[in-house]
């Protein structure tokens, strides 16, 4: 399968230097726990590897994938990843790790339908908010439908429990309502209305709670629930401004939890510093960038929904992983997109990516 001549060639080359940062920090952030675990340093390595060929096929499919025939699949899309979210409670099929339900059990690999939901709910939308127009200012016909469609695809998530892609969801969705025409007092008032919940939410359950306070003071409790983001502050500190060097860093040794998925990019700012954090940072930024620049460009409403849709999701998702490792904001469990260990999760950044691209390229056939 050959390049297309006409996609966004800078949208394509952002999305593969992520991916090759990802496996190579991959690596370098897991090899030691690896062996220690497994018995073998390459062993996450190898996995992200299959994920990486397995993503850049569906990319590349996704981009000659004519991106109106999402429309007929967009429904389709979003129940079939609502029906493999609520299998996560099938006994013998959801994985609980660390307290959470979020992992289905399949022959070979562990799949993550919270990563599909995202993508099924941004097709749905653009494509509904395409076929309503106008409708959409309507209270009852427009916009009360999709806080239905939204409540229940949070609480499946709290159920999980999974706050951060239930919080990811949420603004994404809320963003596409905004921008597709809804009334700012409707989206005002539902997030007036949601804050005694996710008050509640929060503070009335422990480990959250804690994790709040651990925002607010990590060193009030440095051994324990403060633990985490001290580990992913001080490995920013020793990187310094150049890092410690790649594959250096010290961090990882056993010191920062989830150093290969969550913080990996706390192993960035220790071992490539901060001209590499910068890097990646503005990596991201400019994925994001080039997205909102397809969607403006795009003629088809669809499109244009589609474009600004998927941009966002991948803009969010970083956004929020960086803040968290920085500590400017409490602790998720979300990956940063193309970089952290993680199959659903790359997958389908991915196909996100392909969709951009075939998008760019209708549009520049047009002209």
């Amino acid at each position: 399968m050959t390049l297309r001549r006409d996609v966004d060639t800078t949208v394509l080359l952002l999305a593969v230097t992520l991916t090759c940062i990802g496996v190579v920090m991959v690596y370098s952030s897991s090899a030691i726990m690896a062996a220690e675990r497994f018995n073998d340093g390459f062993y996450f390595l190898k996995r992200q590897l299959v994920y990486t060929i397995v993503g850049f096929l569906l990319m590349a499919i996704a981009t000659y994938f004519n991106y109106q025939n999402w429309r007929k699949l967009s429904v389709i899309t979003l129940i079939g990843s609502i029906f493999l979210l609520a299998l996560l409670f099938v006994p013998g099929l959801g994985v609980r790790v660390g307290g959470a339900l979020r992992w289905l059990r399949l022959p070979g690999f562990n799949l993550q339908p919270a990563e599909l939901v995202k993508l099924g709910l941004v097709l749905y939308l653009a494509h509904s908010l395409t076929r309503k127009k106008e409708m959409v200012r309507s209270f009852a016909k427009g916009y009360l439908p999709y806080m239905i469609v939204l409540g229940v695809l949070l609480l499946l998530l709290l159920k999980q429990p999974d706050l951060g892609s239930a919080m990811i969801i949420a603004g994404v969705a809320l963003s596409m309502l905004i921008v597709a025409g809804v009334r700012w007092f409707y989206v005002l008032a539902t997030v007036a209305a949601s804050m005694p919940a996710l008050y509640f939410l929060v503070m009335n359950v422990e480990y959250r709670r804690r994790r709040i306070m651990a925002f607010i003071d990590p060193w009030d409790d440095p051994f324990d629930t403060g633990f985490q983001i001290i580990q992913s502050l001080v490995a920013f500190g020793n990187g310094g401004v150049f890092g410690q060097g790649l594959g250096t860093g010290q961090q990882k040794l056993f010191y920062l939890p989830e150093a290969h998925t969550d913080f990996i990019f706390s192993v960035i700012g220790e071992e490539l510093g901060l001209v590499g954090a910068i890097v990646v940072a503005a990596l991201f930024l400019m994925l994001v960038l080039c997205g909102i620049r397809i969607a403006l460009q795009c003629e088809d409403p669809f499109g244009r929904n589609l474009a600004f849709g998927l941009s966002l999701l991948l803009g969010l998702e970083a956004f929020v992983n960086l803040a968290v490792c920085m500590g400017l904001l409490p602790t998720k469990g979300l990956a940063l997109p193309f970089i952290s260990y993680g199959g659903t999760s790359l997958v389908v950044c991915l196909v996100a990516v392909g969709i951009l691209l075939n998008i760019s390229s209708k549009e520049k056939a047009k002209r």
